[in-house]
């Protein structure tokens, strides 16, 4: 593939490098040049423009990101049409990802031009949930390393999906437990089944001694049985293990080294597994029994060499899935919360126009927005802008904030968040991303989210609801949230987070309607002025 500067003469049938305005027209990066596209360029006065030209044997980004999703499609796993030359590739079941990472390895080896990025090897994933992504980076690449990627993929990706669906647990109790401690258990356990769309067959509650929890063993239903005993196990020979061996069975391995959840037993009574849990799973913190747990119950094989594996990551850290540690509380106005203010969208729906540009007042629609996030209490402000966006950078003229290249907003909101996420840096708390098309957004509204935002009480994903109830932007999210904004994708913008993590939603009522207007056709930015003036 060529690169570069050429004559407009010579470049029909070039893929045009970088978006050009033409009157109304926008020429948008990726085309394909016609010969009205030349002519429009010219008018302008142009006499040459960048492009990409294939050469014999190239393949365009779109159809080498398709022929190498071809290759990864698999048992559950399917592939996304090509756009901006990204294959994604979708969970079409909930389950437990393996990735093979020699061939991952080997992929990304090829050439830096072919990239293929996975989730964690064994991650637990739902339905319609992103496994993996290739990127083409150029706008071309030759076809023989395109036809080595296809190779390498093949079979590289393996979604498990749940193979054990009767589940029981037998829990132990003691003199003078508290009644709530076994409720706590078992609806944790309920809660860790249900995201893998597994329910518990029947649940057992016996003393805890080693007699009645091999009997409780013996009469268990399920395919696979969950012990958790009132008291921690801390020896191979203590309640629970041997109980285990009463019934008949044997234990394998006490004690593997993932942190929380290191006192974690596991072995086989008859042909069904035994997973005897650690205390911390009454909580939901990810432990390390959630990741033995997924496995089993997706009939993912787990010997002593995959236990003694899981060292490398085992120190689990701030996650969705796990509180934050106990800490001082911090007031809100000692919080750094970055604002990240989605503005590359393409306004499609107003006829021509540019949303951002029309008139709030004396300013800009993207001017208003900018400055009520300004004016806040957040500690920084990022505006996502697409690229050559002048005129709506010309807009933000003097105002405070740090424009960001949305390289990827073509392929939507989600794109440019994990874009935007790259600058959010560990040095923030929080961050709140905000749309540049809502004229009634203020900084008041800002200041209420990182008031009401207190990891101590799981508040950790603000959203911002209008005064008859109806949620919408902005919405803060907690810093155990940012990985999970940087794999944004297509249009989701946040939505799968919201969707997952209930538990951590705080609904911050906000005055008027300002968090459920938003304003996308000039009909509507009409009916808006007509009953503002």
């Amino acid at each position: 593939m060529k690169f570069g500067p050429v004559e407009l003469s010579r470049a029909e049938g070039a893929i045009l490098a970088h978006s050009h305005q033409v009157g109304t027209r926008r020429l948008r990066k990726g085309m394909r040049l016609g010969p009205d596209d030349i002519e429009a360029l010219a008018e302008t006065g142009m006499q040459d423009v960048t492009v990409a030209i294939l050469e014999t044997g190239d393949l365009d980004e779109n159809a080498a990101a398709a022929q190498i999703g071809l290759s990864g499609i698999g048992p559950q796993v399917e592939a996304s049409t090509a756009f901006a030359g990204r294959v994604n590739f979708i969970a079409q079941g909930a389950g437990v990802l393996e990735v093979d990472v020699e061939a991952v390895n080997a992929l990304n080896a090829i050439d830096p031009a072919i990239t293929l990025a996975t989730l964690p090897q064994f991650a637990r994933v739902e339905r319609g949930q992103l496994l993996a992504t290739v990127k083409i980076i150029p706008y071309g690449v030759n076809g023989k390393l395109v036809e080595k990627a296809a190779a390498k993929i093949e079979g590289a990706l393996q979604l498990h999906p749940v193979k054990r669906r009767q589940i029981s647990l037998i829990m132990t109790s003691v003199e003078n437990m508290k009644p709530s401690l076994l409720v706590k258990g078992r609806k944790a356990v309920e809660t860790r089944l249900s995201r893998l769309g597994v329910v518990l067959e029947d649940c057992q509650t016996v003393p805890h001694s080693g007699a009645d929890l091999a009997a409780a063993i013996k009469a268990a239903r399920g395919e696979l049985v969950l012990v958790l005993t009132a008291s921690a196990t801390s020896d191979i020979e203590d309640v629970g293990p041997e109980a285990v061996r009463r019934a008949g069975g044997k234990v394998t391995r006490f004690g593997i080294p993932v942190d929380p959840g290191n006192l974690l037993f596991i072995g086989t009574q008859g042909k069904r597994e035994v997973l005897g849990l650690p205390g911390c799973v009454r909580a939901l913190a990810l432990n390390g029994a959630d990741w033995v747990l997924e496995r089993l119950i997706c009939g993912i094989p787990v010997g002593a060499d995959m236990l003694a594996g899981m060292g490398v990551g085992g120190l689990l850290k701030e996650i969705p899935t796990r509180p934050l540690p106990r800490r001082i509380k911090r007031k809100s106005a000692s919080r750094r919360v970055a604002i990240v203010l989605l503005a590359a969208g393409q306004s499609r729906r107003m006829e021509g126009r540019d949303k951002l540009l029309e008139e709030v007042g004396e300013y800009s629609m993207l001017h208003h927005a900018a400055k009520a996030a300004v004016d806040s209490q957040a500690t920084k402000v990022f505006v996502a802008l697409p690229p050559s966006a002048e005129a709506r950078s010309a807009t933000l003229a003097g105002l405070a904030v740090t424009p960001i290249d949305a390289q990827d907003h073509e392929e939507g909101m989600g794109a440019t968040l994990r874009n935007a996420m790259v600058h959010v840096g560990e040095e923030y708390d929080a961050v709140i991303v905000a749309l540049a098309d809502m004229p009634e957004i203020t900084a008041t509204h800002y200041n209420q989210l990182i008031e009401a935002y207190d990891p101590d009480s799981q508040k950790e994903i603000c959203r911002a609801v209008s005064e008859d109830g109806t949620p919408g932007h902005p919405v803060l999210f907690g810093r155990r949230f940012f990985e999970n904004l940087a794999l944004s994708s297509g249009d989701s913008g946040g939505r799968d987070i919201l969707r997952n993590s209930t538990e951590f939603i705080c609904h911050v009522k906000t005055s008027g309607r300002g968090a459920a207007l938003d304003l996308d056709t000039p009909q509507a930015w009409q009916a808006w002025r007509d009953e503002t003036r």
